[in-house]
């Protein structure tokens, strides 16, 4: 930790001087310039060289300004005595100045136009020729600590507002995605106990499905985005076991366009709405129902489309599952991503997914179809 607070102590310096170092230098120019309006016999490297002597001495007291306003704007409570106290630390400033100056280099007589001996002129003496210019860069440089610190402070709050944006948004889509695992168990769990009495057999291999399909939750259990390919591998996992539920009542198709498989998609966004598609089509039907899932590119997005069969009844609103997944696309995209929910006359359901391409693979070869017909299953 020491070490750290020297190497700040020697940038801060570091900076400081090389800032006073560089101004330095257009004021000995100016210097010489007056001088010569007035024709007084000096060299451009004399007015340098006590331009340089005068900002190496206020570039010494520079960086403790810079300290003492960052730690009084923390610990202010009484603003007389605040500014009390940096009119009364103009005079050590001027102290300070004079005997930096004086030991840096010997007093510039004016009058012989040359440096004189350090024992013919006090400290003093530089205070009573230049106390007005002192007291300007004194107060300069208290302005300029305390414009730095303020902005360095509400840079240090925006940086804390983002980072805690940042938190509270991963905490909430966490939530939203944890939300969704026991909701899809305890749906699963309670198809499986239908099946226990009347087919014990097909319930024990629903069983060995659903531990399979919890293991694939795992595997990307620390990512928000995977594959779209992923995503739709787990959904055809999850119908399969749902088909050994439902049976011939579940039909369901696909068309996929393999540009779209490479996309990047949240983790688990559309398991909820196919069983939102099979608990309000296929489950509340007597004949059954029927399923089509859909994927398309253009241009710079990826649609994502669901659309089933609803029962005679309306649904009068959208599921835990829908409001869920709405909620994350918020969390993940921002204005980025649309989703939208729509019921036709014709007892059709559309659930559909508009998301930005991101990680898309231009090259795809020729357009592939994963297709069940209802017409084969019948």
């Amino acid at each position: 930790m020491r070490l750290v607070n020297y190497r700040l102590v020697a940038q801060s310096y570091a900076i400081s001087i090389i800032a006073w170092c560089g101004l330095s230098l257009l004021t000995g120019w100016q210097y010489r310039i007056f001088d010569k309006d007035l024709n007084i016999h000096s060299s451009l490297s004399q007015m340098i060289l006590l331009a340089e002597s005068r900002g190496f001495s206020f570039a010494m007291l520079t960086p403790p300004i810079f300290y003492l306003a960052r730690r009084s704007m923390h610990e202010v409570r009484n603003r007389g005595r605040y500014i009390l106290f940096y009119c009364v630390g103009v005079v050590p400033f001027m102290l300070l100045y004079a005997c930096i100056r004086w030991a840096v280099l010997p007093p510039w007589d004016t009058a012989l136009q040359q440096y004189v001996s350090r024992s013919q002129h006090s400290p003093l003496d530089l205070i009573r020729s230049g106390f007005a210019d002192q007291i300007t860069i004194y107060i300069a440089i208290v302005v300029a600590a305390h414009a730095y610190q303020y902005f360095e402070k509400i840079r240090k709050q925006e940086i804390e507002k983002s980072e805690f944006q940042r938190a509270l948004a991963a905490a909430e889509l966490q939530a939203l995605k944890m939300q969704l695992h026991p909701h899809f168990l305890f749906n699963t769990l309670h198809g499986i106990t239908t099946l226990i009495d009347s087919d014990q057999s097909r319930a024990k291999t629903m069983v060995v499905k659903l531990s399979a399909l919890l293991r694939r939750t795992l595997e990307h259990n620390g990512s928000d985005l995977i594959p779209l390919r992923e995503e739709l591998s787990f959904v055809q996992e999850y119908l399969d076991l749902e088909k050994m539920r439902l049976g011939a009542r579940m039909h369901v198709a696909w068309s996929i366009d393999p540009k779209s498989q490479a996309v990047l998609v949240p983790q688990f966004i559309l398991q909820p709405l196919v069983e939102n598609a099979i608990r309000h089509g296929v489950s509340c039907s007597r004949e059954g129902g029927w399923i089509e899932i859909t994927s398309s590119t253009r241009d710079h997005t990826v649609e994502i489309c669901i659309r089933n069969n609803i029962g005679a009844r309306r649904t009068g609103g959208i599921g835990v599952g829908l409001k869920n997944t709405e909620a994350r696309l918020r969390n993940l995209y921002s204005d980025e991503a649309t989703f939208s929910f729509s019921e036709s006359a014709d007892l059709t359901a559309t659930t559909k997914i508009i998301l930005p391409a991101l990680g898309r693979d231009t090259e795809g070869s020729g357009e592939m179809r994963l297709l069940e017909n209802a017409a084969q299953e019948r």
